[in-house]
């Protein structure tokens, strides 16, 4: 049976849980749909990611001002990748904050990318036609940036932890509560999607920086909150061992002299009895098996994605 394309047939509204996970606080998550966040400061917010459209960021933004009335001072943005970004004009925020490597990939492949995305996942993108265009970063940083967040609020962390699942991947990191968005770098029960990836580094040292973190409660790119430090190191472990698995897989069979078909089957038969029920497991597959072939390949810096190449990929390994 052929297999619809990526999300495409994925058309039932997911059920979105708002957890305040300390006092100012927030989460919403959407079962495997891409999770948002907000911290208040004293007399502002810092919401983290922005969803596909600006109608879909006005839902989290309604169920926010149940709890605060104030204005958003800062946007974060995790990564580049469509479905988190292009919601940003809802917020009005003043400052949009991303890794420079985030401003560097919209200025890359921004419009190819709101294409492929589009083409994926049509449910997230609610009322296309309210984007008003590319969303670019207002501030951007290459290490660390902290936001001071007021009185006796503290500090919000804004880290870049190595290359992972893009070139600039940030966490945001709140010491005194010990709670850490983590955006797609780490899923918890939820597949991860790898196609723009750099597998190496994110199996390892990247992670390794992210388990630095001694957080009590993590907030990743889909899937529910972690809540309690042996939660959190099982998402992270959840996360290496998917990327081990993959990496290991397709490694076998490129070593071996075998085919992009037969590294994808490998990887689904050894990735499927334990991932293949999560959310997009497989809709990601296929980008992720052709992703780490080019690394193995030589081919460090992802190749971009387009409307058009995603249906190759996907009919030469799901079709």
């Amino acid at each position: 049976m052929v297999k619809p394309f990526a999300s495409s047939a994925d058309t039932t509204a997911k059920e979105e849980t708002f957890t305040e996970l300390a006092a100012g606080v927030y989460a919403l998550t959407a079962e495997g749909d891409p999770n948002v966040g907000a911290i208040e400061g004293e007399d502002f917010l810092v919401c983290f990611e922005a969803r596909a459209t600006p109608v879909a960021a006005r839902r989290w933004l309604d169920k926010l001002r149940e709890h605060t009335d104030k204005p958003v001072r800062y946007l974060v943005l995790s990564h580049y990748h469509a479905v988190r970004v292009l919601g940003a004009s809802a917020f009005g925020a003043a400052e949009i904050v991303a890794h420079d490597q985030t401003r560097m990939l919209i200025a890359e492949r921004g419009r190819q990318d709101w294409d492929s995305e589009y083409g994926r996942m049509p449910r997230l993108f609610e009322e296309p036609s309210s984007i008003p265009g590319l969303t670019w970063p207002t501030v951007t940083f290459s290490d660390r940036l902290t936001i001071p967040l007021g009185g006796s609020r503290g500090d919000l962390v804004l880290a870049y932890c190595g290359r992972g699942h893009t070139a600039g991947d940030i966490v945001a990191w709140l010491p005194g509560e010990r709670i850490l968005f983590a955006g797609d770098l780490v899923e918890a029960r939820a597949a991860l999607y790898t196609g723009d990836a750099f597998h190496n580094d994110w199996a390892t040292s990247t992670l390794d920086n992210v388990a630095a973190f001694p957080a009590e409660a993590l907030v990743g790119g889909r899937g529910a909150v972690a809540v309690g430090a042996d939660a959190v190191a099982a998402a992270i472990a959840q996360s290496r061992h998917f990327l081990d698995e993959l990496r290991r897989t397709v490694g076998w069979v490129h070593g071996d002299g075998g085919t992009l078909a037969d590294a994808f089957r490998a990887a689904h038969t050894a990735l499927a009895p334990g991932y293949g029920g999560w959310p997009i497991f497989e809709h990601c597959l296929p980008f992720n098996v052709q992703r780490y072939w080019d690394e193995l390949d030589g081919i460090d810096w992802p190749r971009v994605w387009t409307a058009e190449r995603d249906r190759e990929v996907w009919e030469a390994l799901q079709g």
